[in-house]
């Protein structure tokens, strides 16, 4: 690694590299309930939204006790509704509501309330963990993208995870491309945190000029 890469890195980092999970207050551990938020998480994400107004979502959701797909399940669809109101969750928390019933039921179902047994049933298959996260009720490619990004740290048969919107950024940081690459830069910790902040820059329409003035 290079003087300026390694510049670069701690700038983007100190300035962008903070995960979905650490601003939903997901502290996030290989358990239940805490992949299971991060699901949700996931779920909300996956419609054209803000990024705040979605975490905002997903702390109202937990602040209302749904935090594993039991209590999401158990929950009416009203309450969740209301939960996404308060977060101003607009035009999609109908649809949302119901998503996230059927998630946690498929949850229950196909895995007893455990995404462990996902990823045992992917047999340490990145791909095949993305396929079945696509299974669940409004996860698509972008959702099952940030699972893997975030959940890196305590899966380690995703690393490194740096999906596409994650590696746009790297030509104008002047940082490696290649998950591998990339991966090298920081410690396997700080990978989600290294991801999210590539991902986080691009979003932010600045200049690596500005970043590294």
């Amino acid at each position: 690694m290079t003087q300026r890469q390694r510049t670069t890195v701690r700038r983007l980092m100190d300035a962008y590299g903070r995960t979905h999970a650490e601003e939903a207050g997901i502290r996030l551990r290989n358990t239940p309930a805490p992949l299971y938020q991060l699901l949700t998480l996931c779920v909300l994400f996956s419609v054209r939204i803000r990024a705040d107004i979605a975490v905002a979502a997903a702390r109202e959701l937990f602040g209302a006790g749904l935090r594993t797909p039991r209590a999401m399940a158990d929950s009416s669809w009203q309450d969740r509704v209301d939960a996404l109101g308060r977060a101003h969750y607009r035009r999609y928390d109908e649809s949302t509501a119901t998503a996230l019933g059927a998630g946690a039921g498929l949850v229950l179902d196909a895995y007893r309330g455990d995404l462990r047994r996902l990823r045992d049933e992917a047999d340490g298959d990145p791909e095949r963990i993305r396929e079945l996260l696509r299974e669940v009720p409004r996860i698509g490619p972008v959702g099952a993208d940030i699972f893997c990004r975030e959940a890196q740290t305590v899966w380690p048969e995703l690393r490194p995870s740096f999906d596409d919107r994650a590696r746009e950024a790297t030509a104008e940081l002047g940082l490696p491309r290649s998950p591998e690459g990339l991966a090298r830069l920081v410690d396997t910790e700080d990978l989600p945190r290294l991801a999210a902040a590539l991902v986080r820059f691009g979003l932010s329409g600045n200049a690596a000029e500005d970043l590294l003035a």
